[in-house]
C-alpha cells in the first residue's frame, strides 16, 4: 500500500516552511519514530520523524525548497502487505497519476490554491496574470504565464524573477520541482539565453500595487522597484523569517491601538548592585549579569504587582495569565526572534542571566523549539548596546505589552535645588488599549521604576 507522506505543521501558526534538508533516500525503509527531514520555518529547524514504517518511495520535494504548504506531499512510502512484495514503481507510477489527475484540478478550482495542473484537457481561459509585487511568496507558489504561441510554463515567482535578471528563458528549462516546476536551483544551474530578452522596466508614473501590503480598508503601497532604474539596486529576495516580520508587525501595528509611556529609572544602585554580584560569581557554573538581567526580573515582579498588565485580548474574554512569561527579543542576522522566560517571577537574577544567554544562542543556531518562542505574557526589546536612549517598539501579538529599553548614561537631573550627575536608563512602554488603560499602565510603570531604582526590593 502506498500513502503519502504531508508537510508537517510543527507549530500552530506554521503555513509553510522550507524543505531544508532530506535524512533518507529512496528506497530506505523506515519505521514511526525514525527522522525524515529537517524542516525549516521563520523562526526555527526542527527534525521530522516517521509515523508510519515502511519503504521510502518517491521523494517529490527537492531539498532548499521554500514555501511548501502544509500538508502538501512531500514523498511517498511504501508500506507491507503481508508478506507480499510490493512493486514500487508500479506503487509510485499510481500515486504520480493520483496526484496529476486528481488533488492538481482540485486545488486548481480554490482561490488560494498554490500550484496550477498541466492541462491534459481542452484549453480553459487563461488565468489573469498576477499583479507586479506578488513576487517573494516562496518557492510553493506557482504564477502563470500570459497566453502565448509557446507551451505554458509553471516556475515560482523567485525563480521567475531570477531568470528575467538573468536573461535566460523559462522555456528551455526543465524543471525539478514538484509537477516539473521550475525552482530556483533549475535556474542557478541554467545559462543566460537571447531567446528571452529582459522586459523593459516599468515606469516610476505607473508604480504596481504590493498586494501582500494591503490589509482590509486600506489602500497598497506602490511596487518600490517601480520608482528605480534596473541595475541601480540589488533584489534580496525575502527569506520565511523575513516573510512572518512582514506579516504580522503589519498586522500589529494596524490592527492593535498602541499608545506609549515613557520613564526615565536612576539606575546608578543597581549598576553598584551588578558589580557587587558579578564579583561573587564562582569561576566554574559562574554567571555573569547584565542590566537587562534586572530588567527582566523587574518586569516579571511587577506583573505580579499589577496583573491587568499580564494579560491578552480576545475577542470574547480577558485572558488573565497567571505566571509572568517575559520574552527577550534577540537580534539576529536574518531578523529577530523573542524566546520567552517562563515564569520568571520565580526564577534568580543568576538563573535568568543563563537561561537568557541559552535561548539566545539557540535563537542564533535556529535551533529554538516553538513552545520557546510562541506566546508569552509580555516582552522586552533592549537597544541600549547600542547607544539607542529611547524608541517605541511594536507588540508582539498575543501580549499586550512591550517595553522599549534604552541605554544607561549619565545625565544632569535636579534633585530638590541640586543638580546631580546620576546614571540614568529611559524605557517606553507601547500598551495596547483593549487591554491596558492608561492609569494601568503608569502604575505598572511605577512598579517597574521602583524596582529599577532599587533592585534590593526585589527580594521582598
Amino acid at each position: 500500500m502506498a500513502t503519502q507522506i504531508l508537510m508537517p505543521a510543527l507549530s500552530p501558526t506554521m503555513e509553510e516552511g522550507k524543505l531544508a534538508k532530506w535524512l533518507v533516500k529512496e528506497g530506505d525503509t523506515v519505521k514511526s519514530g525514525d527522522l525524515l527531514a529537517e524542516i525549516e520555518t521563520d523562526k526555527a529547524t526542527m527534525e521530522f520523524e516517521a509515523v508510519d514504517e515502511g519503504k521510502i518511495g518517491k521523494l517529490l520535494v527537492a531539498e532548499g525548497t521554500e514555501g511548501v504548504k502544509v500538508n502538501a506531499p512531500i514523498a511517498t512510502l511504501i508500506g507491507e502487505d503481508g508478506d507480499a512484495k510490493v512493486d514500487i514503481s508500479k506503487a509510485m507510477q499510481s500515486i504520480k497519476s493520483a496526484v496529476t489527475s486528481e488533488a492538481a484540478p482540485k486545488a486548481a478550482a480554490k482561490a488560494t490554491a498554490s500550484e496550477a495542473p498541466k492541462p491534459a484537457a481542452p484549453p480553459k481561459p487563461e488565468v489573469p496574470l498576477a499583479p507586479a509585487g506578488e513576487e517573494g511568496k516562496g518557492e510553493g507558489a506557482v504564477t502563470p504565464i500570459p497566453p502565448s504561441d509557446t507551451k505554458r510554463v509553471f516556475a515560482s515567482p523567485l525563480a521567475r524573477r531570477i531568470a528575467e535578471q538573468k536573461n535566460i528563458d523559462l522555456s528551455a528549462i526543465q524543471g525539478s520541482g514538484p509537477r516539473g516546476r521550475i525552482v530556483k536551483a533549475d535556474i542557478e544551474s541554467a545559462k543566460p539565453s537571447t531567446k528571452a530578452p529582459a522586459p523593459a522596466a516599468k515606469p516610476a508614473t505607473a508604480p504596481a500595487a504590493t498586494p501582500a501590503a494591503s490589509i482590509s480598508g486600506i489602500a497598497p503601497l506602490p511596487d518600490a522597484r517601480a520608482f528605480y532604474k534596473p541595475g541601480e539596486f540589488e533584489e534580496i529576495p525575502h527569506d520565511s523569517m523575513r516573510k512572518a516580520i512582514a506579516r504580522r508587525l503589519t498586522s500589529a501595528k494596524t490592527l492593535i491601538p498602541h499608545y506609549y509611556l515613557t520613564v526615565d529609572c536612576r539606575i546608578d544602585n543597581l549598576m553598584e548592585t551588578r558589580a557587587r554580584l558579578n564579583a561573587t560569581s564562582p569561576k566554574e557554573n559562574g554567571f555573569k549579569l547584565s542590566v537587562n538581567d534586572f530588567v527582566v526580573k523587574a518586569s516579571a515582579l511587577s506583573l505580579m504587582r499589577v496583573p491587568e498588565v499580564n494579560a491578552s485580548w480576545t475577542e470574547t474574554a480577558m485572558l488573565r495569565h497567571k505566571h509572568a512569561d517575559v520574552g527577550v527579543a534577540v537580534a539576529l542576522d536574518f531578523g529577530l526572534i523573542t524566546p520567552i522566560v517562563f515564569a520568571a517571577e520565580g526564577k534568580g537574577l543568576a538563573v535568568i542571566s543563563n537561561e537568557v544567554k541559552s535561548l539566545a544562542e539557540r535563537a542564533r543556531a535556529k535551533k529554538l523549539k516553538p513552545s520557546e518562542f510562541e506566546g508569552g505574557s509580555f516582552a522586552i526589546s533592549n537597544l541600549g548596546m547600542f547607544g539607542v536612549r529611547d524608541f517605541t517598539a511594536v507588540i508582539n501579538p498575543p501580549q499586550a505589552a512591550i517595553l522599549a529599553v534604552g541605554a544607561g548614561e549619565k545625565r544632569a537631573i535636579v534633585l530638590g535645588d541640586k543638580l546631580e550627575i546620576a546614571t540614568m536608563m529611559t524605557v517606553t512602554m507601547s500598551c495596547d488599549h483593549r487591554v491596558i488603560d492608561g492609569a494601568t499602565g503608569a502604575r505598572f510603570l511605577a512598579a517597574f521604576k521602583q524596582y529599577i531604582e532599587e533592585p534590593a526590593s526585589m527580594l521582598l
